[in-house]
């Protein structure tokens, strides 16, 4: 099933809410993402924003906000990703924290090498 296009209002929802932020916004399968030091930070996926947490903050969202729910693109889990349920998008004194602590845990993990594509074998 192909996936959904990300809704220009959400893009534009993602890249106004990480303005306090310094990161990287590249695209990834078409979606928007927001990296810090190689690290992905913040994104869209078809019409929600999923953001990587620490497993503890991680269920502390799944416990305070029913609709939250692991991030599974493909069936499979990306174990240090949670989508955020769209009631938190309206509310900033609830969405920036999230923000804050995910922006937190990324800048704390060691910048990631980005390895050039090398040729392909037979070529």
């Amino acid at each position: 099933m192909p996936w959904k296009k990300v809704p220009p209002e959400l893009v534009e929802f993602l890249d106004k809410a990480v303005i306090p932020y310094q990161t990287e916004r590249r695209s990834m399968f078409g979606c928007p993402v927001h990296f810090v030091n190689n690290n992905m930070f913040v994104g869209a996926h078809e019409d929600q924003i999923m953001l990587r947490l620490r497993p503890a903050d991680q269920e502390e969202l799944f416990a305070a906000h029913q609709e939250a729910e692991p991030f599974m693109p493909m069936g499979r889990r990306m174990k240090e990703y949670a989508l955020l349920p769209q009631s938190l998008y309206g509310d900033e004194s609830i969405l920036g924290p999230w923000l804050q602590r995910s922006y937190e845990y990324v800048s704390s993990l060691p910048p990631k090498v980005v390895k050039k594509a090398g040729k392909k074998k037979g070529k």
